[in-house]
């Protein structure tokens, strides 16, 4: 009996199962992996961002190193020095995945040119072998941040997916490269190849019934309209900032732009790790072009929040449309003086002309809505404002982001030190957040987002930036589901109406079309290190919206003069089609702060006893200059004298 079970169990074994004929992998059976292509990137109107180019490398596998493997020769072939060579193969040894077995990538980003010239002769190291790997090829110059890159898959990446990741593999690392790698990469294709005892391929296994076909990534159409993102880009060039634009009716990005941007071919080829150290390290004048400032950076929102402000106090119970706050020029309060706008004006006038005192007032009466308890109604506001989807991630396929900031009560607890903290408001600039100042701060992308739903009254879609996957609608369930705001839809018209008054006649009736209404709000945000932050949003048409743009130009001055041309730009040429008022575009895109962001940058050193004045350095070097040139001079006069009284010592010798 217990021979018939062994028997039995040899013949399954041996005769219906591969499982322990594959896992002998190391001994005569091995696992070649396909990499597949990845898919490709377009933009919502067809056109190829992002593409694929073969890239080839060199691999070497240590136990097909022959003992009279010619070092010379092949340093030769692939142009490198023996110490480069020497210095190569000892790193590979050292990896924590090498094994003897198992081809290692030895030399990366090889050219058509390079494999060319040493295909015909790399036969004579079996140890080397050439692999074809597809290489992303990007058929644009800029959106760098947004597109993102692949690189080399790290330790920490192979854990996290072991089951598909193997050293040398590619992974998406920023942008939608890494938020949509699962799509994008593919599925490889596996060959089971029978080998020698010198691991010389001798035919497939089973003629290759268990193999697996690779199955290329899925192409990836992008929400973004790729001519409104390069105008952005254009008009954000010498400045630090964004531009960011929402269709209201379905959350789908249009443009997510920031400055500085990224040329995205700078993350390809052979000097793709020194490039991207280069933009790592670039943070002269705090550029920080990895830093993507439509998502990541969070910004007081100035007077675009008082929009917000209006709505929570109206939802609240703490105003309405028609009342008004007192304003005799500015803003008053327990010693506190606020330059302001207007006069004693109901809330349309006072959005008209952005005024300090309305809003200010307007935030008074939230946090004084449970007298002595100030918390409260903080925390009421908090969640309005939460229904907006500032203070909080959005929650979409973006790779990196913010949650801004919107204070709780505790927040102000904690500062003051004591529960009712009204008497405090002052101090602690609490007041300042009717205006968009004080601890408000959000992204542009949360900035546009928001008055996206003051567009719907009251309702808005999760921001996205992914259209379709191969074809299809994006299948992803957030992106469907339709947010409502805790404000009634009744108090969204005189907010509405106030934005138009902005246009007609306010604050930015300089930006009025006559191709197209819209409604806007203008921004000016101070900030404590120089010059305001330029900021505005606008939404168009004014009767059945099709665009929202909000944008942030960092110490650049009023709203309305630079961050409202830019906004407005970018409407006209999404509802007409075409660019109408070039001057303005033009105006933007002539424009640098870079002198402001180095006057700042300089300022910030020397208060830090780091900055060395170049002149001072110039002056010193010209000083050590002149000095090297008169030891010079003295050698040379020297080196004469002492040659002259060399021949007058001959011929006295001769004498």
């Amino acid at each position: 009996m217990i021979a018939i079970i062994f028997v039995a169990r040899l013949s399954y074994l041996q005769l219906f199962t591969d499982r322990y004929a594959l896992n002998a992998a190391n001994t005569s059976i091995k696992t070649e992996y396909v990499i597949p292509q990845r898919g490709v990137v377009f933009d919502r109107n067809g056109k190829i961002l992002v593409g694929n180019q073969p890239a080839y490398e060199i691999s070497f596998t240590q136990a097909l190193m022959k003992p009279d493997f010619d070092t010379v020769g092949f340093c030769n072939l692939m142009q490198i020095s023996k110490a480069d060579f020497i210095k190569r193969i000892e790193t590979i040894k050292k990896e924590k995945y090498y094994s003897k077995l198992t081809p290692m990538t030895f030399l990366k980003d090889l050219s058509r040119e390079d494999i060319a010239r040493v295909q015909e002769i790399i036969f004579k190291y079996p140890a080397f072998s050439i692999v074809s790997r597809p290489q992303r090829q990007y058929e644009v110059a800029t959106s760098g941040n947004l597109l993102g890159y692949t690189s080399e898959v790290n330790e920490r990446e192979i854990k996290k997916d072991s089951t598909y990741y193997l050293p040398g593999d590619f992974i998406g690392k920023t942008g939608v490269e890494k938020s949509y790698e699962k799509d994008l990469r593919g599925i490889k294709g596996m060959k089971y190849i029978q080998k020698d005892i010198k691991l010389r391929n001798i035919g497939s296994y089973k003629n290759g019934a268990l193999d697996k076909d690779v199955v290329t990534g899925k192409d990836i159409t992008l929400t973004i309209d790729y001519d409104l993102q390069r105008m952005a880009e254009e008009m954000l060039v010498g400045k630090h900032g964004a531009i960011v634009a929402i269709d209201p009716n379905n959350g789908e990005i249009l443009t997510l732009a920031t400055g500085p941007d990224i040329d995205p071919n700078l993350f390809t080829g052979p000097y793709k790790s020194k490039n991207l150290y280069a933009l790592s390290k670039d943070t002269l004048y705090e550029n920080k072009p990895t830093f993507d400032r439509s998502v990541q950076a969070a910004y007081p929102p100035g007077s675009t929040f008082k929009l917000l402000t209006a709505l929570a106090g109206m939802q609240m119970g703490v105003m309405d449309e028609n009342t008004i706050f007192p304003c005799g020029g500015g803003f008053y309060y327990r010693g506190l003086r606020i330059k302001g706008h207007g006069g004693a004006d109901p809330l349309i006038p006072s959005i008209q002309v952005s005024s300090n005192c309305y809003f200010s007032h307007a935030f008074i009466a939230i946090m004084n809505k449970y007298p002595g308890d100030p918390s409260k109604g903080v925390d009421e506001w908090k969640k309005i404002m939460s229904s907006f989807g500032v203070g909080e991630y959005l929650n979409n396929d973006i790779a990196v982001g913010s949650p801004g900031r919107i204070p709780s009560g505790k927040f102000y607890e904690k500062r003051s030190g004591k529960k009712n903290w009204s008497t405090d408001y002052t101090m602690n600039g609490s007041i300042f957040n009717g205006m968009g100042q004080g601890d408000v701060l959000v992204t542009p992308l949360q900035l546009a987002n928001y008055v996206a739903a003051i567009a719907n009254k009251g309702w808005f879609y999760t921001p996205h930036i992914v259209k379709s996957i191969d074809g299809k609608p994006n299948p992803d369930p957030r992106f469907k589901t339709k947010h409502k705001t805790l404000v009634d839809p009744k108090h969204f018209e005189p907010v509405l109406k106030g934005m138009e008054a902005v246009v007609l006649r306010g604050t930015a009736r300089s930006l009025k079309s006559n191709d197209f209404t819209q409604l806007a709000k203008t921004g000016t945000a101070q900030v404590p290190q120089g010059k305001d932050n330029s900021i505005f949003v606008l939404i168009a048409p004014a009767d059945k919206p099709r665009i929202v743009v909000a944008a942030v130009m960092e110490h650049a001055g009023f709203g309305a003069t630079w961050a409202g041309p830019a906004c407005t730009v970018i409407a006209e040429k999404y509802i007409t089609g075409d660019l109408k008022r070039e001057h303005l575009y033009k105006k933007m895109t002539s424009a640098s702060f870079m002198p402001e962001y180095k006057r700042q940058w300089i300022a910030d050193l020397k208060r830090k006893g780091l900055y060395k004045d170049p002149a001072a350095d110039s002056v010193k070097l010209k000083r050590k200059q002149d000095s090297l040139n008169f030891i010079k001079e003295q050698k040379i006069k020297l080196q004469k004298k002492i040659q002259e009284e060399t021949k007058n010592n001959t011929k006295n010798v001769k004498r």
